[in-house]
């Protein structure tokens, strides 16, 4: 199985190569800026917004193009296109078209992409050249070699692309590789770590499923099943960092657009969530090794934008503003490969009448789900609370011969499990009730 990994990476020659980046980074912004007001023209014009394709093919003469190396410009034009894609998409009237990336007379450092054939890789000396634009070359062969250092534990090979990203400070390499692992063997070595004890008696390693439901309270719920444990994640943290920062921000804008200050506050929030993100994928994926499980099931949210005839699906304008700011995507990406490194396989599931149907009997009824967080099933009479009665739901869609008898004290009482900010963890608090 192949599988894509990212690794963040230190500069060593920093001094040497700061410059070059920087006329990078200020290229792309200026590149951005070009087709920016293109696509501002053309709308004026035609009435339609172009497309990727067409930014690309009418903007590949222009003398900002030639400042960055083609695959680098043609990135920054499709990422120009995804965003006007998705803010046309998008039902909140609060949301804005995608600005000029300008601040006073200056261009602000943009990240620059490269692809394989602009990149050479010295494995032996952990240095990376990457081709520079026609207009930034002083000669033919004129190109920036990064001095690089990441993890220890860190093997960089398969390179697919590299990014230099501004953190603030100063210039890191985002590095994209794509790595092969043997899922037989890794499944092997995982259930020989685990199932030991079976394997001398000669019996077949325990096939436990769990499940997971995505919300946007509660981040996720998990049901274990066979009877086993249940538990959600509030998402309170994510919901007080985001309120507290956007209000820092919104009182440090400055008058030609964000100021250094609310840029910085931005980086910060977008760090937190990141770390929210990862602690959390990781602490289920342990949670997993401890329950002997040896698949999830998760629900599968990326219709969710969407209506059936490929519309844009409105939430309301509260809805959508949660919607957007939930990176669902991105978690699920991130509990797929530390679920693998465990030998872990996680299914995408969906989510259709999981919601509705009562886990215990069976029955769909949405009018069971009478509450946010309460779901009392009108035919059996069980009470559970709804998110976790979804999660067992999902867990069951790849169970053969799923039980129907699920504690109802486990999915009426879930465990909580809240983020520490001090501890950067997910600790557990007092079991909750959702009877009423």
């Amino acid at each position: 199985m192949d599988t894509i990994r990212t690794y963040r990476a230190k500069i060593l020659n920093h001094h040497q190569v700061k410059n070059d980046l920087d006329r990078c980074g200020f290229s792309a912004s200026k590149l951005w800026n070009v087709g920016r007001h293109y696509i501002e023209q053309a709308w004026e014009e035609t009435g339609e917004i172009p497309n990727g394709y067409e930014l690309k093919t009418e903007l590949k003469y222009h003398e900002r193009y030639r400042d960055l190396y083609s695959q680098s410009s043609q990135q920054v034009l499709e990422e120009l296109a995804e965003a006007f894609k998705s803010w046309y998409n998008s039902n909140d009237e609060d949301d804005n078209p995608p600005g000029y990336r300008k601040r006073g007379n200056q261009h602000p450092r943009s990240t620059v992409t490269w692809k394989k054939d602009a990149i050479w890789h010295d494995e032996h000396n952990n240095r990376l050249r990457l081709s520079k634009g026609f207009n930034h070359k002083t000669k033919r062969d004129d190109y920036i070699l990064c001095e690089f250092e990441t993890r220890p534990d860190v093997t960089v090979e398969g390179i697919q692309v590299v990014r230099s990203v501004w953190n603030g400070d100063v210039w890191e390499l985002h590095i994209v590789c794509k790595k092969e692992m043997d899922v037989e063997n890794k499944t092997k070595s995982f259930v020989n770590r685990r199932n030991l004890s079976k394997f001398l008696r000669n019996e077949k390693p325990n096939g436990k499923t769990a499940g997971i439901d995505l919300g946007i309270n509660n981040y996720l719920a998990v049901s274990y099943g066979n009877g086993g444990t249940t538990e959600i994640y509030p998402a309170n943290t994510l919901k007080e960092d985001k309120h507290y920062f956007t209000l820092k921000e919104y009182n440090t804008e400055g008058e030609n657009g964000p100021s250094e200050k609310a840029l910085r506050l931005r980086r910060t929030l977008a760090r937190r969530k990141k770390h929210f993100l990862h602690t959390l994928s990781k602490h289920i994926v342990e949670r997993c090794v401890e329950e002997d499980i040896g698949k999830i099931a998760i629900g599968d949210l990326s219709y969710i934008r969407k209506e059936e005839d490929g519309e844009s699906r409105t939430w309301g304008k509260s809805g959508n503003k949660k919607l957007h700011g939930w990176e669902f995507e991105k978690f699920t990406d991130l509990l797929e490969y530390k679920a693998e490194e465990e030998g872990i396989t996680v299914e995408r599931i969906d989510e259709n009448n999981t919601s509705k149907t009562c886990s215990s009997c069976g029955v769909v009824d949405g009018s069971n789900r009478i509450e946010r967080g309460l779901y009392v099933c009108s035919d059996c009479g069980g009470v559970m609370n709804a998110d976790v009665n979804g999660a067992e739901n999902i867990r069951k869609k790849i169970t053969q011969n799923p039980e129907r008898d699920m504690s109802n004290g486990c999915v009426a009482q879930p465990s909580t499990y809240l983020f520490d900010r001090t501890a950067g963890i997910f600790k557990p608090k007092e079991q909750m009730s959702c009877r009423p």
